[in-house]
């Protein structure tokens, strides 16, 4: 195996983990590849915490692992202060495409509530603690650290490119 897809493989093992032990998918995502390559700072591990659950445990928005990784993206490839009046170079926007191209091809939906309904035909209200009773429960926790996983492991292919 070379070394990056053995450094992919390390970011799917750690995001699912740490997604497993404390939630919060983007931050899960963000921790694996700072843990791996680094430059991801702790402000933005922390400010990604409203993403999660599809933003605001609401499950409408974007899956939070994604825009974990979107943020990882952005934190490498985007652009500086100083280059706000122009788009220096697209690279940014291109990773960021790709990655959710793959992540909707790959796993079917790019929000927390399509994969709810894919993998359970049905969706949970995370701020009711019965439903958050049912969503352990169900096993859902196993698939989002999967996509977890999967999101972690895409960025680092991407970046180790």
């Amino acid at each position: 195996m070379n070394a990056k897809v053995e450094l992919a493989k390390k970011a799917y093992d750690l995001a699912s983990k740490y997604y497993l032990e404390y939630g919060g998918c983007p931050q899960c995502v963000l921790l694996a590849v700072r843990d791996l390559i680094g430059f991801i700072s702790s402000d933005l591990i922390k400010a990604s915490h409203g993403f999660a659950g599809g933003s605001g445990l609401l499950g409408k928005g974007t899956c939070g692992a994604l825009s974990g990784g979107l943020l990882a993206l952005g934190s490498k490839y985007g652009r500086d202060l100083a280059d706000l009046n122009h788009i220096k170079t697209k690279k940014c926007l291109e990773m960021s495409k790709e990655l959710i191209e793959r992540h909707e091809k790959e796993l079917g939906s790019f929000t927390c509530h399509g994969f709810q309904k894919q993998c359970h035909n049905r969706t949970f209200d995370m701020w009711n603690s019965d439903e958050i009773k049912q969503f352990k429960d169900d096993k859902f926790v196993n698939n989002c650290a999967h996509i977890c996983g999967k999101v972690a492991e895409w960025c680092i292919e991407m970046m180790e490119e």
